[in-house]
């Protein structure tokens, strides 16, 4: 073995390293480097403006004689001196690395003196944070940037005085800086072993607040200005941590290993929430809610709370060894938090719930040119933000169900407390769980992989009802039967359980059919009278596109909102938005039945996923002629659901789907007044976020005043957070095309798209369908920008990024646009072709609706 990595290490050494984290560089470091430290000084200046200056030492021991490549992806000026072993040594700066050319076997420190990169610090007027993922660390400090080279931490930082900061490790010592006047220095204790995309710490002007559960401390930090909105959330927000705390400790066997545990909410964060053990970050808005949130708005805050804190044991304590398993992690944090969040809220119908949080999302994608594998290959951790999204998120843990169902509840929580056991604080991948597995079930799992995780697309499943035969006048049915396609063409099979509805008068039947092979029959429905319908996915477990045969397309259509169950509902209305994007149902008349179930629909849940399915329609596949007989009705539905919702949720839910479809001059009049607080809405209370948000649907609309309406919206925002991000859309809302095109203009600095979130609300509004005539013109620099987007930005970044840009558009001339500009990219990146394929992929539908 140590003549292998030798040899490697030797071979590899005349050999430039590549830009980014190619495989073979990881592999070669991860064969040689071992028991890795870092010691990390940081001084964080008052001014933003002035550089973060830095120095770490980084201590660890070759295995054999070779180079040492580090990751640091700055200009040669930042680096302002390097020793080895305490002596200065001579290095290279060469793609993004810092390369030491020799060093003998045994253990060694490098410390280097640096000034730190703001790309990946998230640095505002008053406050940072870090977001390494997926090797983003290299942009601020020297390291080795990949995950299975894990190390503990030693940080300090040196901060404005007045200010917080929080890390992974506990506070040690808090003292002002004696060499840097007005600021202070703070010691964090030594991490556990990390990857250094969880290695992270937030420093500024936050607010505290603290809370024992358990006998564990609790640490909020934020900076809401709302007192009272601080105050009706922050019981929660310990609450939902603690539980998902010790839900998970009794299910893995395993005790939380990170020490203390801090929430940190940030505002206009990327992601929702980022699992930092120890010190977990949030999206500030999803955790601290307005009085106006809706049910689904405080499931997902329970569901990211256990999402996150799932991520302590699926991540952080067991790592991925490559970024091409990155889904192993995101699997398990929403596959348990869909466990944990379970018992909090009896009420919910929870397997409703899983349906509609994961299957729209997984298919969004999956039904497209542009998916992918669960699994992939990755070459080079520079790809990696482009392996995020519905297909890992969303499709995976309905695989993961499928898992459990084949194995059985005990046996894979046995595996999974094995993995665990075996592999914590170090990295695995996914063969290895695999083979955990597979010793607890008579299964294939190997061969059930390759399908669902190996493999990219979906089944297509196709229902055939047979009668008995033309001489029997009777209307008896001799067989229903299932059949399972691969539309790529590779003859795949994906064997999953089906709990299929077959649908009489007053009565459904539901039909377990354990789908192992490209044919299944429906046991147990021979001699029946032929059913009003049949739906594949009644119980809501299966995965695919389920094309419904004609009469149950016809039933299900006129009489959706009778079903009675409303898992069944549910899914029904999933499996009919299906068929309507395969142009087996024309938009109106689902229109037509989305506005006659919303009246009768009493499930919340339901409720919105038909609220935005008819929004989507009516946006989307709707032309503007074709809007226009259906905007009364709609407005009329929405207004009733308002008057008639019985909860201050259920109101939002109303509310918010009125805001964003109303047209008519009343209507607008109406919602000005709510605006300007001279009429209310009787049981819902409307929180500054709502106001602003109500401020921008009314000037998008271009009311009389709306240029007065956004500048004493400015002028009443209290937030100084929430003041600058409405700063920086206002000029994407202006009446003036002229001011609009400038407003996209910035974003062609990279400064301008530093906060992220904030560009994709002004692309929400620059690519509205009210503004599509003109708009349409950014959709050609959207998509050239598309590659400096995702080298410059945050993983999600990308996606969101063309889904502003294409939302609001359903014409063929900008279909045509997109796929002229991929036909022109003969060496595009072919994870962003698929990023462009799937975002563009209800426009290319759309633009081949009739108008």
């Amino acid at each position: 073995m140590m003549a292998a990595v030798l040899a490697m290490m030797l071979a590899s050494s005349a050999v430039p390293p590549e830009p980014g984290i190619s495989e073979s560089l990881a592999r070669e470091r991860a064969a040689a480097v071992r028991d890795l430290r870092y010691e990390l000084e940081l001084q964080v200046p008052v001014a933003r403006t002035t550089p973060v200056a830095g120095r770490v030492v980084v201590r660890f021991s070759l295995a054999a004689l070779g180079r040492v490549v580090l990751d640091f992806s700055r200009p040669k000026d930042a680096v302002r001196g390097v020793r080895l072993d305490g002596h200065e040594v001579a290095y290279e700066l060469v793609n993004g690395h810092l390369v030491i050319a020799s060093a003998t076997a045994g253990s060694h420190y490098v410390s280097i003196d640096f000034v730190a990169g703001d790309d990946a610090l998230n640095r505002n007027d008053e406050f940072l944070y870090t977001l390494f993922v997926p090797a983003r660390a290299r942009l601020t400090f020297p390291c080795f940037d990949q995950p299975d080279l894990k190390a503990r931490y030693s940080l300090t930082l040196t901060v404005p005085t007045g200010w917080q900061a929080v890390s992974n490790g506990a506070t040690l010592t808090t003292a002002d800086a004696a060499r840097v006047p007005g600021t202070t220095s703070l010691v964090f204790a030594e991490t556990q072993p990390l990857p250094t995309y969880l290695f992270a710490f937030a420093a500024g002007r936050f607010s505290v607040e603290t809370a024992e559960r358990g006998g564990r401390q609790f640490r909020l930090f934020h900076r809401e200005t709302d007192a009272a909105k601080v105050a009706r959330n922050r019981d929660a927000i310990f609450d939902q941590h603690a539980a998902a705390l010790a839900w998970l400790e009794d299910y893995t066997a395993i005790p939380y290993a990170f020490g203390k545990f801090d929430i940190v909410a940030i505002p206009a964060f990327t992601f929702g929430g980022m699992e930092h053990a120890g010190a977990i970050f949030y999206n500030a808005s999803s955790l601290l809610l307005d009085e106006s949130a809706t049910q689904n708005q405080m499931l997902d805050r329970a569901n990211v709370i256990a999402h996150e804190t799932s991520h302590m044991w699926f991540g952080d304590l067991v790592t991925m060894r490559w970024f091409n398993d990155v889904w192993m992690k995101e699997v398990f944090a929403n596959f348990m938090a869909d466990k944990i969040v379970n018992p909090s809220f009896p009420t919910v119908n929870h397997q409703l719930r899983f349906l509609l949080a994961h299957y729209p999302s997984a298919y969004s994608v999956d039904r497209t040119d542009g998916t992918n594998a669960i699994r992939q290959v990755l070459g080079n951790l520079d790809e990696a933000g482009q392996m995020y999204g519905p297909i890992i998120y969303d499709k995976a843990p309905v695989v993961m169900r499928q898992l459990e169902m084949i194995m059985g509840a005990g046996p894979f929580r046995d595996g999974l407390r094995e993995y665990l056991k075996t592999y914590q604080f170090g990295n695995a991948t996914w063969l290895d769980l695999v083979r955990t597995l597979d010793a607890k079930t008579p299964r294939d799992l190997a061969a059930w992989s390759r399908a669902w995780v190996e493999e990219r697309g979906r089944p297509t499943i196709t229902t055939r009802v047979r009668g008995p035969g033309s001489l029997d006048p009777g209307n008896r049915i001799a067989s229903i039967t299932l059949t399972s396609r691969d539309g790529m063409g590779r003859g795949l099979v994906w064997p999953q359980q089906l709990s299929v509805s077959v649908g009489y008068d007053g009565d459904v039947k539901s039909v377990t059919v354990d789908m192992r092979t490209a044919t299944a029959a429906v046991p147990g429905v021979e001699g029946r009278e032929r059913p009003r319908f049949v739906l594949p996915n009644g119980g809501g477990l299966g995965y695919g596109l389920f094309v419904l045969d004609d009469a149950s397309r016809a039933y299900l259509v006129d009489h959706v909102e009778q079903l009675p169950d409303p898992l069944l509902r549910g899914s029904a209305w999933v499996t009919l938005w299906d068929n309507l994007l395969e142009g087996a149902i024309p938009p109106p008349a689902l229109f037509e039945t989305a506005l006659r179930a919303l009246p009768v629909e009493r499930d919340e849940q339901n409720v919105q996923r038909i609220l935005g399915y008819a929004a989507r329609i009516y946006w989307r596949f709707l032309s503007p002629a074709q809007r226009q007989p259906h905007a009364g009705r709609l407005e009329s539905v929405l207004r009733e659901g308002l008057a008639r919702a019985a909860t201050q949720s259920e109101k939002s839910a109303w509310f918010n789907a009125y805001r964003d479809t109303v047209m008519s001059p009343e209507g607008l009049a109406w919602l000005e007044r709510v605006w300007r607080r001279q009429e209310r809405v009787p049981g819902l209370t409307l929180a500054e976020p709502d106001e602003i948000t109500l401020a921008m649907e009314l000037a998008v609309r271009e009311v009389p005043r709306w240029k007065t309406i956004l500048d004493e919206q400015l002028a009443r925002t209290q937030n100084p957070d929430r003041k600058d991000r409405l700063a920086f859309v206002m000029p994407a809302l202006s009446a003036d095309p002229a001011e609009r095109e400038r407003s996209f203009e910035r974003f062609t600095l990279l400064e301008n798209r530093r906060r992220e979130v904030w560009v994709q609300d002004s692309l929400q509004y620059l690519n509205h369908p009210l503004r599509a005539a003109h708009g349409q013109r950014f959709v050609q620099p959207a998509l050239e920008m598309l590659r400096e987007i995702q080298r410059t930005g945050d993983i999600f970044f990308p996606t969101r990024w063309m889904e502003r840009t294409l939302w609001g558009y359903r014409s063929p001339e900008v279909a045509t646009t997109v796929r002229a500009f991929l036909a022109r990219q003969k060496d595009y990146p072919q994870r962003l072709r698929w990023t462009i394929l799937s975002t563009a992929d209800e426009l290319f539908r759309a633009s081949r609706v009739p108008s």
